[in-house]
Order: C-alpha cells, then sequence, then structure tokens
C-alpha cells in the first residue's frame, strides 16, 4: 500500500479544498441545513462541471474513470468542510451499484445523468429495526405482468426528500436462507404511491421515511439478479463504510485544526493554554485518534480499491471511528470549554455530524462481530 499521493491526487484535494472552503464556511453550512432541501442546487452544479460525481464513473458514460482511493480524497476534504450535499448517496448509494450490477442500457440512462449532476440517487435500504441484515429485509415486491409492486417501509434514507430515483431493496421471495429473495429495483422517486417524509436529526441532514404503497417499478429495472441482490447490498455496505470512515477522517480532523487553532489563540495565565503540559497531551491524543483512523481507512480504501478481500479491514476501520469519535470531540469540548458547547460555535457542526455517521452502515458491535468472524471466532 503506497499511502503518498499522485500529483493528480494531489491536485485533487487542493481543488477540493479551495472549492469547499470557498462554497461551504460555516455560515452557509447552517442556512442549507436549516432549508427544507438540504443542498445547495446551484453548489452542486458546480461541482458537476468541476467532474465530482462523475469521479469514478467509467468514460463512456460521461465520467472521469478515477479510482475508489481518488473518490476517499474528495470525501475527506467534504467532511472537513461539514458538506451538505447528497453527493454521497448519489455517488456512492448510487453510481456504483449500478456501474458493478447494471446492464448496459441501464447504464447508459443513468450514469450520464448522475455525472453531469441532472439525477440525485439514494439508497432505501433500512427498515424498521435499522440493522443492515438480511433478515431486516420485510418490504416485499411482488411480480405483476411485466412489472413488480413495491410495498414496504423503508427509514433513514438520506436525502430522499430531493431524490430523482431509489435503489430499493425488496424482498421477492421467501425461504429458509434469509438472504436469498432480495432484489434491488431503481425507482422513480416520484412513482406514485410514494410518500416521503423528512425525519429529524442530531446534525440536520436530510434522512426520510420513505412509505412505498403499490408502487409499480417495471421488470426492466431490477439491478442485478432477480432474488440474488443480497450480494451487491453487502457489497454497497462494505464500500459505503469505508467511504464514511473517510468522512469521518475529514470531520475529525477539522475539529482538531479548530481545537489546535484555539489553543494558540486563547490565553490564561498570560499564555496561550497551548502552552500548559495538559492541553498538548490532549490535542496529541485527538491526533493520535485521528491518525489511527486515517491509516486504518487508507488501508480499507486501498483494499477496495484494487478489489481484494477488505471484510476485515473495513470493519476494523469502521468500528475505530466509532471510538476515536467519542474520544476526540470530548477532548475537543474539553478544551474549548464553556464557549465549545454552545450552538454559536462552530465545533458543534464537526460534533453533529460525526456522531451522526458511528451507527451509520453498521456501528462498532456490528463491525467488531464481523471481524471477530474474519478471525474464525
Amino acid at each position: 500500500m503506497n499511502l503518498k499521493l499522485s500529483e493528480e491526487q494531489e491536485m485533487l484535494r487542493t481543488m477540493a479544498k479551495d472549492f469547499l472552503t470557498n462554497k461551504y464556511p460555516k455560515t452557509v453550512v447552517k442556512e442549507i441545513l436549516a432549508g427544507e432541501s438540504g443542498y445547495s442546487p446551484e453548489s452542486w452544479k458546480e461541482m458537476a462541471e468541476l467532474g465530482w460525481q462523475g469521479l469514478i464513473i467509467p468514460d463512456k458514460y460521461g465520467g472521469n474513470g478515477m479510482t475508489f482511493q481518488d473518490l476517499a480524497i474528495l470525501l475527506e476534504e467534504m467532511g472537513k468542510a461539514c458538506l451538505p450535499a447528497p453527493f454521497f448517496a448519489t455517488v456512492l448509494l448510487g453510481a456504483y451499484p449500478i456501474i458493478e450490477a447494471g446492464t448496459e442500457e441501464q447504464k447508459q440512462e443513468y450514469l450520464s445523468k448522475i455525472a453531469s449532476g441532472k439525477a440525485i440517487f439514494t439508497l432505501a435500504l433500512n427498515e424498521i429495526d435499522g440493522l443492515y441484515e438480511a433478515t431486516s429485509i420485510a418490504t416485499k415486491a411482488a411480480a405483476d405482468g411485466d412489472s413488480y409492486v413495491i410495498n414496504g417501509i423503508k427509514l433513514f434514507v438520506p436525502s430522499a426528500n430531493v431524490a430523482d430515483y431509489m435503489l430499493v431493496v425488496a424482498r421477492t421471495g421467501n425461504g429458509a436462507d434469509p438472504e436469498a429473495g432480495i432484489t434491488l429495483f431503481i425507482v422513480d422517486a416520484k412513482s406514485e404511491g410514494i410518500k416521503v417524509n423528512v425525519l429529524k436529526t442530531i446534525d440536520d441532514e436530510k434522512l426520510c421515511e420513505v412509505i412505498l404503497n403499490n408502487v409499480k417499478v417495471p421488470k426492466a429495472n431490477i439491478l442485478g439478479k432477480l432474488d440474488g441482490g443480497w450480494v451487491e447490498v453487502k457489497n454497497i455496505i462494505e464500500r459505503a463504510a469505508a467511504a464514511k470512515c473517510a468522512d469521518m477522517v475529514g470531520t475529525l480532523q477539522g475539529a482538531l485544526d479548530m481545537t489546535v487553532q484555539y489553543a494558540k489563540d486563547r490565553k490564561q495565565f498570560d499564555q496561550p493554554i497551548g502552552k500548559f503540559q495538559i492541553i498538548q497531551h490532549y490535542c496529541t491524543n485527538m491526533a493520535t485518534d485521528v491518525e489511527g483512523l486515517r491509516f486504518a481507512t487508507n488501508q480499507a480504501v486501498w483494499l477496495k480499491s484494487e478489489g481484494l478481500p477488505c471484510a476485515r479491514e473495513v470493519s476494523i476501520a469502521k468500528a475505530w471511528a466509532g471510538e476515536a469519535t467519542d474520544r476526540v470531540t470530548a477532548l475537543a469540548h474539553q478544551i474549548h470549554g464553556a464557549i465549545g458547547v454552545t450552538i454559536d460555535h462552530d465545533l458543534q457542526y464537526f460534533t453533529k455530524r460525526v456522531k451522526a455517521a458511528v451507527p451509520t452502515f453498521g456501528d462498532g458491535d456490528y463491525h467488531r462481530e464481523i471481524v471477530a468472524k474474519e478471525m474464525g471466532l
């Protein structure tokens, strides 16, 4: 694994940092999060012009054909900026499954729309228990001529309030094996029978309840194999968990940078508080956690990008991310003192975002069980 960024990757990081710093100061982030849509359509178009939505989409479909490693660099900068946008949902949860499991017709129809910024995608996976297990899928899809009719309720669907399309995970068959009989469908989000309710969240990101009542979907919109969709769902979860770690690295780095700067600026007893040993040790502990997560994430992302087995490494990174989040945010607020727990201070954006990310695509317990299984326990 080579951790040194290429010249092209350095350029991508610099471009992303400059754009996000300019377009998304915390005053703008606050305004967007308070709005109904949860993103800026104007900036979304500009991102498309920069090639971000099409970063990992092959050239033949209007993208740039770059790698998952390249995407992780972009995600880290987005996490540092606390970017409110349907980027993760569209690219990680929409584009990648179509690239890997879609027919040529589906790729031609949808990938160019994603790359150009004309389509927002999301994944409707979770249900009432919020777990990432096949046993949780109760939403049903029944054959009806040349179509399937879907009924069920999905929860915590990101950006469903602005999505043009949803990848809906539904049960099309019943058997002894809960992973069998599950199918992925590409569903027009404006279809008759779909109702979307925005949920209240800790970080004000738009997670939604999606109610599907007799939603008719053409058989041509099946993504991948009929009754064999859980294989692709597991792949989506694994990749998304690694990608979420990259986002969390950026967010925790943003909290660390803000805290170190505060320790340099805040004076007590005629000197910066950063001169006191206890504050130095706190900042060092924060940096150790962030760098540990960055290394674990880079390893998981590299393996995934190379198409190598990585379930163990992804789960180690995601489990560590939850532990690191608790320690880093606690120390950041402790160093800031009273000002750090006010709603008017920018530190809250980093804390809320990263806390919300901890259970997304599996919490620590979920991923520790995967690691234990990979070790043969």
